[in-house]
């Protein structure tokens, strides 16, 4: 898995400051960002967050790079419907070279692993056999149009990826370009930093929650999963693990 913040707001939360002070002065548009220094704007967002007032963090927003994840990943991360997402296609780029990610838990028992890595290769074979064949059939009827060869050369092989691609694992790896305000965002680490969600999704949302937190830590710095800011709300289902993960964010707080 590799993660890149590749943009962001411009001072973040300079602007989150200044959408505060809005609300609770008389300031005019003209002199909003007047007399926000590090400290005022540290105020500022803190108070926010005291007041759980969330809007105004809506203003910033991060822009992420991601890629080497699986697309049982990407029916997850999409269900966080306050985000802009480019995915990267199976309708029009053919997997030549076939990626797929592995779960630790096959990855460290050798049998499993060798059962999985059989199965991912006779998907492939099978998308490989079924785009040929697909990709012959469609030929001969864009040429019987009258189409050139390099046209229904290249219109036979897109159309016939699209129907192979069903044959393909959510195991298969994909790359995308995710943007989220830090509201969502903080919603994004509250659920899927938790020990409860499954264990590639609470890697991203670790790692995106590390590069947020250093772009802007007063805009973050009450983020992560519920018990770093309070108690467990899983109630029975709670991990049991409390103390770890306070640790571990805490952790990540302090490398930074």
């Amino acid at each position: 898995m590799k993660v890149t913040l590749i943009a962001h707001t411009p001072c973040p939360e300079k602007l989150v400051a200044a959408a505060a002070k809005l609300c609770y002065s008389d300031s005019g548009c003209e002199n909003i960002m007047d007399g926000l220094t590090e400290e005022k704007t540290e105020s500022f967002v803190k108070m926010l967050s005291d007041m759980g007032h969330e809007s105004p963090i809506e203003h910033a927003s991060f822009t992420f790079a991601i890629e080497g994840v699986s697309r049982t990943l990407l029916a997850q991360i999409t269900r966080h419907r306050l985000a802009s997402f480019s995915v990267q296609s199976q309708r029009y780029v053919k997997k030549n070279n076939f990626v797929y990610i592995t779960p630790p838990a096959i990855s460290e028992d050798k049998s499993i692993n060798e059962m999985y890595e059989h199965s991912m290769q006779s998907s492939f074979d099978a998308y490989n056999a079924i785009a040929d064949k697909l990709e012959g059939k469609y030929f001969n009827e864009f040429l019987s149009a009258g189409m050139s060869e390099k046209q229904a050369h290249s219109k036979a092989e897109k159309k016939a990826i699209e129907d192979a691609r069903y044959v393909l694992p959510n195991s298969c790896e994909t790359k995308m370009v995710v943007t989220m305000n830090a509201r969502s965002l903080m919603n994004f680490f509250k659920l899927r930093c938790c020990m409860r969600a499954q264990w590639e999704i609470r890697e991203l949302a670790e790692e995106m929650y590390r590069l947020c937190y250093k772009a802007a830590p007063s805009v973050f710095s009450s983020a992560g999963p519920p018990c770093c800011s309070g108690g467990c709300p899983e109630g029975k289902m709670t991990c049991g693990k409390i103390n770890e993960v306070r640790d571990k964010f805490q952790k990540i707080k302090e490398s930074l």
